[in-house]
Formats: structure tokens, C-alpha cells, sequence
């Protein structure tokens, strides 16, 4: 019994002294006046993967917790409608392609008569002239009673006859210019037919690549909201995904507090899962307006204050190293430097300043992405 009551003895006093050393290392902290320090969690900026078109989802090609790759296809969407409709458009190409041709083909035809049309009329013209040429010479012998009245009537005549003949010519002439203009009309409709299919079997064709749903950015899928069979309208959410390479942490600071932090300035975050590993971050958005502290945000400071809001972003390129360990919504403590030429405390430095080297180091960049 009474080696019982002296090892629950040690057990408080060992319990009593971590205490009162991590209460004293927190308070000797919150007591620097270099430093001010506010409650938060990891979060990242998240992204909603929706449908462009109204559709029924065929396949969700990946599971929530995977690291996706930028362009990665996420989620197929049913494309059989499209397809039938790229056929009939192409088919409808095809059709118009072939009227072209004969358009074209049309239009060498009409424009061989039109050419045998003038040479029709301008024979007939050189004949009606000839004949007005005889017929005038005949009226002026006539009048001298050169020649015989039945001479002069012959030559009137012929005249007549052949100035009817260059009437006819010409407008023969006439309509094989219309039909050449119709004919090239009708090659022009064909060629904006063509252009109609082929711009009709772009739009089709995009329609069939939009129902490949990307991945915008390199990053992890966070909710699968849709799944394989389900219909989404137009613009409706299939996947909830998080950017990796923009992770923060929000903290609030008071307004005594946030007036002095100057954007740029650095920042630890000690997380409650790794106390002893802070992470390095660069305070990039300070609110422009006060707000009351929010109900789930814990602070040192009375609640009735107005407290800024306050952003602490974790560099990418750090990031990038450790992708598949990064975790929103872990808890932890953002401590950022008001002053900017005071030291870090010990137990604030980073694993590289006190290291010299990364965490991971041994591990490549990107490690828990998907090819």
C-alpha cells in the first residue's frame, strides 16, 4: 500500500511539473513583446469540380484522401447522346462537302456555255452588221433606181432576221450569266454548310471533352459528392477537392495586437499534432475591419475585445515537399514576429534553422500524388 501512494505521489508531481513547465514556456511567450500569438487551424483553399453540362456521371475515377496531379481526369461523364449527335454532324459535313463539288463542277459547266453563249453573239452581231451594212447600200441604190424594189426588201429582211437573232444571242448570253451567278451561289451555300458542320462538330466535340472533369491544379480530393449513376445539371458539384500548394492558417489577433503586424511579416505555426516541429509562414492578409472573436476561436485575451483576422500563408515550395503529409484542420498556435529584427525563441525555430537541414530531406517532392 505504501508503495502504491508513493508512486501516485510521483505521478502528480511529475504531472504537476510538466505542467507548470509547459504553462511557464507558453506564458514566457505570450509575455515577449517581439511576439503576439492566436489560435487557429490548417486550412486550405478548396475547390469545387463541377459539371458544364447537364449529364449522368459514368465513372468517379478517384477516391477522397487521393493526391491528384493538374489535368488529372476526375470524373467521366455519359457521353452517348454527343456521340450520336458528333455522327449526324459529321455525316452532315459529308453531305455538304459533296454539294460543293458539284457546285463546283456546276459552275465550270455553266461557265463553258456562257463562253460558247458570246462567241454565239458575237458571230450574230458581225452578221446583223454586215446585213445593216447591205440593207443601207440597197435603200440608197434603190432610191437612184439602181437596183430592183425586190432587192431592197430582201436585204430589209435579212437584216431584220438576223438583228432578232443578236437579240436572242444576247439574252441567251444573259441567262448563262445567271446561271453561272446561281451556280456559284449554290457552291457558296455549300461552303457555309460546311462551315456550319464543321463548327457544329467543334461545339459537339467540346461538349465530349467537357465530360472529362479535371483537376484544375495539383492538390487532394476531399468529398466525392457525386457518384456513378447520379444526374447533375449544369454547372453541379461532382468533387470537392483541396489546393495543397495554398495552405494557411486564420488566427485572430487583438486590435492593439494586429495594428502592429505589417504584411510579409514571418510566422510560426506550432501545431497541437507536432509542437515541437514549427512550421515557417509569411503573414499575407491582416483585416481591415475589427470583428468579435468567434465563438470556436480560444484566445488569451477578454472575448468582449474586437479582434482582426488575421492569415499566416505556408510557402509552396515547402509545401510541394511534403504534399501527402499536409492535413486541414489540425489546431495549433500561430506565433508571429512584431518585431522584425528579434530573434525567434528556441523553441520556435524551425527544423531546418535548427537543423540545417529539411524534415524531408529523404523524401521527393510530391511524394503521395498520383501519376
Amino acid at each position: 500500500m505504501k508503495k502504491l501512494i508513493i508512486t501516485l505521489i510521483v505521478l502528480s508531481l511529475c504531472t504537476l511539473v510538466c505542467y507548470f513547465f509547459f504553462t511557464w514556456r507558453s506564458n514566457r511567450l505570450y509575455r515577449n513583446p517581439a511576439l503576439a500569438g492566436g489560435n487557429g487551424r490548417i486550412e486550405a483553399t478548396e475547390i469545387n469540380v463541377a459539371a458544364k453540362h447537364q449529364g449522368k456521371v459514368e465513372k468517379v475515377l478517384v477516391q477522397e484522401g487521393d493526391s491528384v496531379k493538374a489535368g488529372q481526369v476526375l470524373v467521366k461523364m455519359e457521353t452517348n447522346v454527343q456521340e450520336a449527335s458528333l455522327a449526324q454532324a459529321k455525316a452532315k459535313l459529308q453531305q455538304a462537302v459533296a454539294e460543293e463539288e458539284r457546285a463546283r463542277a456546276t459552275i465550270g459547266v455553266q461557265e463553258a456555255q456562257l463562253s460558247a453563249k458570246k462567241s454565239q453573239a458575237d458571230q450574230a452581231r458581225v452578221i446583223t452588221e454586215n446585213a445593216e451594212t447591205r440593207f443601207r447600200r440597197a435603200k440608197v441604190m434603190v432610191a437612184r433606181d439602181a437596183t430592183s424594189k425586190q432587192e431592197y426588201d430582201n436585204a430589209e429582211a435579212l437584216w431584220l432576221s438576223n438583228k432578232a437573232s443578236l437579240a436572242s444571242a444576247l439574252a441567251s448570253v444573259k441567262q448563262a450569266e445567271a446561271d453561272v451567278l446561281a451556280a456559284k451561289a449554290n457552291a457558296a451555300s455549300a461552303k457555309a454548310n460546311i462551315l456550319a458542320a464543321k463548327a457544329q462538330i467543334q461545339v459537339i466535340q467540346e461538349e465530349i471533352n467537357d465530360s472529362y472533369l479535371k483537376a484544375p491544379l495539383m492538390g487532394r480530393i476531399q468529398y466525392r459528392v457525386a457518384e456513378p449513376g447520379e444526374g447533375l445539371a449544369s454547372g453541379g458539384r461532382a468533387i470537392n477537392m483541396v489546393d495543397l500548394t495554398d495552405v494557411y492558417m486564420t488566427f485572430y489577433l487583438s486590435e492593439e495586437l494586429a495594428g502592429k503586424v505589417r504584411i510579409g511579416a514571418d510566422v510560426r505555426i506550432v501545431l497541437d499534432a507536432a509542437p515541437t516541429l514549427p512550421i515557417p509562414a509569411k503573414v499575407a492578409y491582416v483585416a481591415s475591419v475589427a470583428q468579435f472573436t468567434p465563438k470556436t476561436v480560444e484566445t488569451k485575451v477578454e472575448r468582449q475585445k474586437l479582434m482582426f483576422r488575421v492569415k499566416a500563408y505556408i510557402a509552396p515550395e515547402l509545401l510541394l515537399r511534403v504534399q501527402s503529409l499536409v492535413k486541414t484542420g489540425i489546431p495549433g498556435v500561430a506565433w508571429v514576429k512584431l518585431d522584425p529584427k528579434a530573434p525567434w525563441p528556441k523553441e520556435l525555430l524551425s527544423y531546418k534553422e535548427r537543423t540545417g537541414r529539411y524534415l524531408v530531406d529523404d523524401m521527393p517532392a510530391d511524394a503521395g500524388a498520383k501519376k
